[in-house]
């Protein structure tokens, strides 16, 4: 779909939407939010910027395959649940820096884990829109 109308609002609802997912993300490890529902607010910014440009242009605007940022995103997540037990801690035990940064709050593993979970579902959830929205070539 080409319109104006469209193309217009695609780039600056996707601005917005990609602030609050990174908002979802940083208030959710204290708050209702997190990884799971910043990464679907993420996705959903790219899907309605496939829907008004297309699919190719949204590939491009991502810059690195849908497949790579699950690979990235589980990476992160395992290695929050592994820095415990560097400490003799059990496996996934919540840590935190003791010095809180103004607009976050405290850094800790929780927050890691967080990040991990929003690329991941950013990737699965971009590779799924990309995938149905490309069109098959006609067969003569």
């Amino acid at each position: 779909m080409n319109t104006l109308i469209l193309n217009t609002t695609c780039r600056v609802i996707m601005g917005l939407l990609l602030v609050f997912s990174v908002f979802l993300l940083l208030r959710g490890h204290n708050l209702p939010g997190g990884g799971f529902s910043g990464g679907l607010v993420a996705a959903s910014s790219f899907s309605l910027f496939a829907l008004g440009y297309g699919v190719e242009a949204a590939r491009r605007l991502l810059r690195i395959h849908p497949c790579t940022l699950i690979g990235i995103g589980l990476v992160v997540a395992l290695v929050s649940a592994v820095v415990a037990p560097v400490w003799d801690l059990p496996f996934f035990t919540g840590l935190w820096d003791k010095n809180p940064l103004p607009v976050v709050g405290k850094l800790g593993t929780p927050l890691l884990f967080d990040t991990g979970v929003y690329i991941v579902v950013l990737g699965v959830v971009l590779q799924l829109v990309f995938s149905f929205s490309e069109e098959e070539p006609e067969k003569n």
